[in-house]
């Protein structure tokens, strides 16, 4: 396996479309990379430079020690896995893994023996003697990635592989991924536009739109510090409350206060660090997860557990979706509309009032203007 490094990668097409604006990633031996975000932000562009697809127009991409940028694909040591499987119809499992070793003129008895190790370690072997037209659509991707496998590339390279499945096989394939992962130790960059596919798989995430990565960090960061309204926006499901309002003097510290038709409506903002208080009297933007808004009762006993102390403000509920564990609420306070999780039995019903509790200690704070997270320096 090998490390990546990205360096000021820029693409520029003849016609002056600027689709990479400066791109520095650094993914090390072994990390499974995920590139993330809407159509057009230039991931998959990016993931065929990597490939050699595409040309570099300024900068450099090093696999391992070396600069590929004038470096055919076929000599790059990379492995592609596509979204639509690209397999051969006329072959069966075995011989579309083992095409490219016979390409390579691997000595039979060895490619018998790799492609016998791949169909192990991706739990195939039964399925080597049919052809692509009688798999399941899960089945064929497993092929495909099985001949990835078998190359024993320094580099995976994933282009949204499980955009044609259904939902339940998008999971499953989902958790095969991870797994073959682990199992590999492999160096893997995956490109997807589903924000539930980049938290679950990878190591690291770069959230990227207009060809600029936005953030670039473990998922568990970008989840819970984003920079930015769009990462914040982007990364989550459900996405992220916003709420615009004011921070102002309370007691000692600060509130964040919410104006509507003559009421105001405050919530203190516990342990406010220095950057936010420097937004006293000014107007900010409140992001707060839906699970850090719930039903009053389930976040009193929390509270007691943990020791904080929630603001709760009376809603109107405009509809529920029942999930089992929990159930999503989509309510209504000074004109505000917010989604909360609360407890399957709270009995939150639509059209019904019902007392929510936020937990700011769980908030981030966002400059309206630049519309980056409060307490990070401009991009």
């Amino acid at each position: 396996m090998a490390s990546l490094s990205i360096r000021n990668v820029r693409k520029v097409y003849p016609n002056g479309a600027e689709i990479l604006k400066g791109i520095d990633l650094d993914i090390e031996d072994g990390q499974f990379l995920i590139l993330v975000g809407g159509s057009g932000c230039g991931k998959s562009t990016l993931l065929n430079m990597i490939a050699g697809l595409e040309s570099v127009t300024h900068g450099e991409i090093a696999i391992g020690d070396r600069v590929v940028n004038k470096v055919p694909p076929k000599e790059r040591d990379i492995a592609m896995v596509f979204q639509s499987y690209a397999l051969y119809p006329t072959m069966t499992v075995r011989e579309n893994i083992s095409f490219g070793l016979g390409i390579r003129k691997v000595p039979q008895q060895e490619q018998d023996k790799i492609v016998a190790r791949v169909a192990d370690t991706l739990q195939m072997g039964h399925l080597l003697d049919r052809k692509p037209a009688q798999l399941s659509g899960g089945q064929r991707q497993r092929v495909a990635m099985g001949r990835a496998i078998a190359r024993d590339p320094s580099l995976f390279l994933f282009d949204e592989p499980l955009s044609n499945l259904d939902a339940k096989l998008r999971v499953e394939m989902r958790a095969e991924i991870k797994l073959l992962h682990q199992r590999l130790g492999a160096t893997i960059v995956y490109v997807t536009h589903d924000q539930i596919e980049a938290m679950t798989l990878g190591d690291r995430i770069a959230v990227m739109r207009d060809g600029v990565v936005q953030q670039f960090g473990s998922p568990q960061d970008i989840y819970d510090l984003p920079n930015n309204l769009y990462v914040a926006g982007f990364i989550g499901s459900p996405s992220m409350n916003f709420l615009r309002g004011r921070l102002t003097a309370h007691g000692s510290g600060i509130a964040f206060a919410l104006e509507h038709a003559g009421t105001t409506t405050l919530l203190p903002v516990p342990d406010p660090s220095n950057a936010l208080l420097q937004y006293a009297n000014k107007e900010v933007i409140l992001g707060i997860r839906p699970e850090h808004v719930t039903d009053a009762e389930s976040a009193r006993r929390a509270a007691t557990a943990e020791g904080y102390h929630p603001t709760e403000v009376d809603c109107t509920i405009e509809m529920t979706e029942p999930t089992g564990p929990d159930t999503l609420v989509f309510a209504w306070f000074n004109g505000i509309r917010a989604t909360c999780r609360t407890h399957p039995r709270a009995g939150a019903l639509p059209g019904g009032d019902v007392r929510l509790a936020f937990d700011l200690s769980k908030a981030v704070f966002f400059d309206p203007a630049s519309e980056l997270r409060i307490g990070m320096a401009p991009m």
